[in-house]
């Protein structure tokens, strides 16, 4: 138990003596009135602050023999100045806070760590100061008390009346010290301790600088009393260094209240009390507070240049996090502005400010402030939205209505407290400007059920706290139409009847619906790129990019591009972007910085994995969304038995009377109006309507930019496809497939198997079949919801789409299937984004429903 309490015994005990020590402040103090020692402080004439402020510099030169002695000591020399400032800064901050080995050690472990020293060092050095200290303390503590020895007060219960025989006492440890020093003996126990000693030089020295230090801190407190005080130095130095030791052994930070209890038993009467208390405040000022506000600012300055790289990390993260922060918590402040703005229009104006208002402003004009404030409250909950949402029509409207609410307030009650606190808001906000950088209108964002939720509580609040204020009152309808100064209950109704009816009015207007996104179609240059970069472009995808539905962003050294499109809030990219890595990334990144200007969502549809790690630096999730079916065309042949159903159907076609052929693009402009007939054939026979975005679909501009392969049957062309190539030979596919009604079953299978072997024979790499949707996507209970709801959509889906049956028909060629997804903010998004990608496909929500 008693091992438990130990560690509190000794800051108990420095809490008693601080109490019996402000008791005794107290007692001594009473009769005298604050007003008195005041005055008294205020009589200290500039020769003695002047006297006792050089005092003091002297004081802190002699102090920094300590750690000059102790550099010595360790045989690790600084240069002085180092030595003086890391003395001056350590002391400045254990005389005041007091616990001298944890205050000015931390200092001094600071400095000395930055200047090389090793721990072991340092501790070395705050042994060697502390030891100083006290052997200073007690050496001159010793003298005085010996020679000039003080009277003890009466109700100290010791064998002895006056301090001589503890002067004796204090003369024994330097003396001790001094002799063991000079008898050169190299280590000194102490119980468990060994202390390595000094010279007798060195130690000799200790003493001295120690003295001279306690010496010319007294004779500081000396300099500060009045002229006509019956007392002489060595008294003073004797109270002095018996409050000191009294202080240090009591360990209270500064030997706060019992340094000044111990002089002031000592030295009253001959000093009045209300006086020397006065000195010892401003000696606290003089030796204690200003080298403390010294050696802070220079410990600052110190840190400030030390820590220039960590300075540029401070603000590099502050620079990264304050756009982050500041939109979140302006919108917040802006909310609870609103609060303020409608509260206030819900409770009575003080009275007297009422009444000065009277015989400076028309009624009318009041009425008006009054009702233009809570409409300015009302008009801030709601723009709170479109600040959190960093909206640049927000920023303006938002100053503007803090502009009326700094007004109203003024005009309505004189109500300077509000005012101040909305100008504070506004000049906040002022500055933020770059933060609101979206261009998106003030109506394109909807209210998440936690923001209505929140402007239905301000609003139900505010109407409880008028009722609460004016009781019954506000439901008489003689109210509506009584105007006058000292009838507030009137301008609060009439102020909430107008507040509904502008939420009704903005409700009508369909609140934050989506603006309309600004950008320009691509120019003939970037055409002309876009269309160079698809033919280098390993990935036949990048064909896409042919047809006239999309916009593109090219990259800045136009070594690569995206294609996209807009569908409600959803901006969305077809595939990755196409070039190098680097171009990638820039592109990436700009396409979400253009994304986020307008508030808008930024996918990618159709995503490889190898950019997967860019698009979650982007901040977006990853949904897989299917698979894509890739055949090694070096490894594809018709041979074996896996392939006999392969031979079969090639054998069947062409004993149909089938051929296959393939135009080149420069021929396939005659052949036009034979394949647009096909083609509206097949759409009539499958009540189908064309695709886009990521489909082909019939452009005879389209069309004449690629080779077509052909199914033709006694020469009448019955299927064609057109043919992705990339130059490299990496890739080739297919987009655009057509076939008559009267064709032969499984035609368009036996234009695969053509297309692959003559792709074979020309050297490419892959045939890619295109993507099955949902296929390989896990229906486990742990999958993402996403993901399982996709997995039951391929499994159960077959009425809407035959998502087995695509899976079926790629597998046939032995293709190796690669993951696809799409990458866009997570949550709920996700779904949204997919309807969004739909209508883009179907060519608008009517397409999505009839096919």
């Amino acid at each position: 138990m008693l091992k438990r309490l130990t560690p509190f015994l000794g800051p108990a005990l420095a809490l008693i003596l601080l109490a019996a020590a402000g008791w005794a402040l107290s007692a001594q103090l009473e009769g005298h009135s604050l007003q008195e020692i005041l005055e008294t402080l205020a009589s200290e004439t500039e020769r003695d602050l002047l006297l006792a402020f050089g005092l003091t510099a002297v004081n802190f030169a002699v102090l920094a023999g300590y750690d000059i002695l102790a550099l010595r000591y360790i045989g690790h020399p600084l240069p002085h100045i180092k030595a003086a400032f890391a003395s001056f800064a350590g002391n400045a901050f254990s005389n005041t806070i007091g616990l001298s080995t944890l205050a000015g050690s931390s200092v001094r472990y600071r400095l000395y760590t930055a200047w090389g020293l090793t721990p072991g060092e340092i501790a070395k050095i705050v042994v060697f100061t502390t030891l100083t200290l006290w052997l200073g303390l007690f050496s001159i503590g010793g003298i005085v008390f010996t020679l000039r020895p003080l009277p003890l007060p009466d109700w100290i219960t010791l064998p002895f009346h006056t301090t001589r025989p503890l002067g004796f006492i204090l003369l024994l440890p330097p003396a001790i010290y001094l002799l063991a020093a000079s008898r050169k003996e190299p280590t000194w126990r102490i119980g468990k301790y060994e202390l390595l000693l000094p010279e007798f030089r060195s130690a000799l020295l200790q003493v001295t600088v120690a003295s001279l230090d306690w010496a010319l801190a007294a004779a500081v407190l000396y300099a500060l009393l009045p002229p006509w005080a019956n007392v002489n130095f060595p008294l003073v130095l004797g109270a002095f260094l018996l409050g000191q030791i009294a202080g240090l052994v009591s360990q209270v930070p500064g030997g706060l209240g019992v340094f000044e209890s111990c002089l002031i038993f000592l030295l009253t009467p001959r000093i009045p009390a209300p006086t020397l208390f006065a000195a010892l405040v401003a000696y606290r000022l003089v030796y204690y507070a200003a080298p403390l506000a010294v050696a802070s600012a220079l410990l600052g300055i110190r840190e400030t240049i030390a820590a220039k790289n960590t300075l540029r990390r401070v603000l590099g993260f502050l620079g990264d996090w304050v756009p982050v922060v500041a939109p979140r918590l302006l919108a917040v402040m802006t909310f609870l502005a609103g609060v303020l703005l409608l509260f206030s229009g819900a409770t009575p104006t003080v009275h007297s400010r009422l009444e000065w208002l009277r015989h400076v402003l028309p009624l009318g004009v009041l009425e008006a402030s009054h009702f233009m404030g809570s409409l300015a409250g009302l008009g801030l909950l709601i723009l709170a939205r479109g600040l959190h949402k960093r909206l640049d029509a927000a920023y303006y409207v938002t100053a503007v209505v803090l502009f009326m609410g700094i007004i109203a307030s003024l005009l309505k009650g004189l109500d300077y407290e509000e005012a101040f606190l909305l100008t504070v808001l506004l000049l906040t906000l002022l500055p933020c400007h770059k933060f609101f950088y979206r261009k998106a209108s003030l109506l394109s964002e909807g209210f998440t059920i936690g923001w209505i939720a929140a402007i239905v509580l301000a609003l139900g609040s505010t109407l409880y706290l008028g009722w609460l204020a004016y009781g019954d009152a506000t439901l008489s309808r003689d109210l509506w139409w009584e105007f006058a100064f000292e009838v507030e209950a009137s301008r609060f109704l009439r102020a909430t009847v107008g507040i509904l009816v502008a939420v009704v009015f903005l409700a009508g207007l369909r609140l934050m619906r989506s603006a309309r996104p600004r950008y320009a179609p691509a120019s003939e240059g970037d055409l002309q790129t876009v269309r160079a970069l698809v033919r280098r472009s390993p990935d036949t995808f990048a064909h896409l990019a042919l047809l006239r539905d999309k916009s593109f962003l090219v990259s800045q050294d136009r070594t690569g591009f995206l294609m996209y499109a807009v569908a409600g809030r959803s901006w969305v990219c077809m595939g990755d972007p196409v070039g190098p890595p680097a171009a990638r990334a820039e592109l990436a990144w700009r396409f979400r910085e253009m994304v986020d200007l307008y508030a808008g969502w930024t996918a990618f549809y159709q995503a490889g994995k190898a950019n997967l790690p860019l698009y979650l630096d982007l901040g977006l999730a990853i949904v897989k969304i299917g698979e894509e079916a890739r055949v090694n065309l070096q490894e594809f042949s018709l041979a074996g038995q896996a392939r006999k159903g392969l031979r079969y159907t090639r054998n069947m076609i062409e004993k149909e009377g089938c051929v296959f052929e393939l135009a080149p693009a420069e021929a396939v402009l005659d052949l036009l109006p034979e394949l647009r007939a096909v083609s509206d054939a097949w759409l009539a026979s499958k009540h189908a309507r064309e695709k886009k975005f990521s489909l082909g679909f019939f452009d005879e501009q389209y069309l004449s930019a690629c080779a077509v392969a052909l199914v033709r049957r006694e020469g009448r062309i019955v299927a064609f496809a057109n043919l992705w190539e990339c130059d490299g030979r990496e890739e080739l596919s297919v987009d655009l497939m057509r076939y008559a009604p009267d064709a032969p079953t499984s035609v368009m299978e036996y234009l695969y198997i053509m297309l692959m072997l003559w792709g074979r024979e020309q050297g490419f790499q892959w045939f890619n079949l295109g993507m099955a949707p949902f296929s390989g996507l896990e229906r486990h209970f742990l999958a993402p919801t996403w993901t399982r709801l996709g997995g039951l959509l391929y499994s159960y889906g077959g009425t809407l789409y035959n998502f087995q049956g695509l899976r079926r028909f790629k597998d046939k060629f032995d293709p190796v299937w690669e993951s696809k997804y799409l990458a866009c903010p997570g949550g709920t998004v996700p779904p949204r984004v997919l309807a969004n990608i739909a209508t883009l496909v179907s060519g608008g929500m009517s397409g999505v429903i009839v096919k």
